[in-house]
């Protein structure tokens, strides 16, 4: 495809309500740092949630002929916290991720007559890693928060993909890096320090890019905080009560403030 046919795409899907969108290889993406350190993830997590075993964190099964990954993203201002509330159906912002996705992956079926395969939001069941495909289809980078940063809005977007079975114009990645010589305040902000050592090494896992750029983000001490929250919640299915995640190394980003 054309890069005018990426740009309509991206067009599309802002109309239909994405803040950002890009377009990634999935060549490319099938050798960016989480997907190539996939079990190692997957065993520092099941030390802290007994409900999952490694087994769990097998390889992902790309669709065979899937040759870009599209990404969308949208907004969640700070003044907006009920847009990640998780209540028994999900969460609002993830509601309208999928309808998104749902919509665009018919306009672009119809439009373009390309198959499209709309992506679960969890690795766990089926989806691919959203922040890497963000950053290859130019949306930001990757911050010391181990959250995507775009230059537009922060850490402060949620994101979703679909894959589709034609070769796209990739619109990444940029030349963007907010964290040289910031004060790291996201580190500063964790309440369970989740920042406080190094988890992983470059000699380990023989590549430069790591979680959180230099190995010190534990996603196992985020789980523990994820844990607190779900308990504090005390999710009803009578009631409705939501669970409130931790924001803080999000929103303590200042960029797109």
């Amino acid at each position: 495809m054309t890069s005018d046919g990426s740009a309509q795409i991206i067009e599309k899907a802002k109309e239909l309500g994405a803040t950002l969108a890009g377009i990634a290889s999935v060549e490319l993406l099938k050798k960016s740092p989480s997907h190539g350190i996939f079990k190692k993830i997957g065993s520092e997590i099941v030390k802290v949630d007994s409900s999952l075993e490694l087994a769990d964190f097998t390889e992902i099964k790309w669709p065979p002929e899937a040759k870009s990954a599209l990404i969308i993203a949208v907004s969640h201002p700070q003044d907006k916290p009920e847009l990640d509330w998780w209540d028994t159906k999900g969460s609002p912002g993830n509601r309208t991720l999928i309808r998104i996705n749902r919509e665009l992956s018919i306009w672009i079926e119809k439009e373009f007559g390309i198959k499209t395969h709309k992506m679960p939001y969890s690795v766990k069941t089926g989806g691919i890693y959203l922040k890497d495909t963000a950053v290859l289809g130019g949306l930001g980078c990757i911050g010391r928060n181990n959250l995507l940063v775009t230059p537009e809005l922060g850490s402060k977007v949620r994101l979703r993909a679909m894959l589709l079975e034609d070769k796209l114009t990739p619109t990444g990645p940029i030349d963007f890096d907010p964290c040289d010589g910031c004060e790291e305040f996201c580190r500063k902000a964790c309440p369970q320090h989740a920042y406080g050592k190094i988890v992983f090494t470059s000699n380990e896992l023989r590549m430069v890019s790591l979680p959180g750029r230099d190995g010190s983000f534990s996603r196992a001490r985020c789980l523990i905080q994820m844990d607190k929250d779900n308990e504090d919640s005390e999710i009803d299915y009578r009631t409705e009560r939501v669970a409130k995640y931790c924001r803080q190394c999000e929103l303590a980003c200042p960029v797109g403030n």
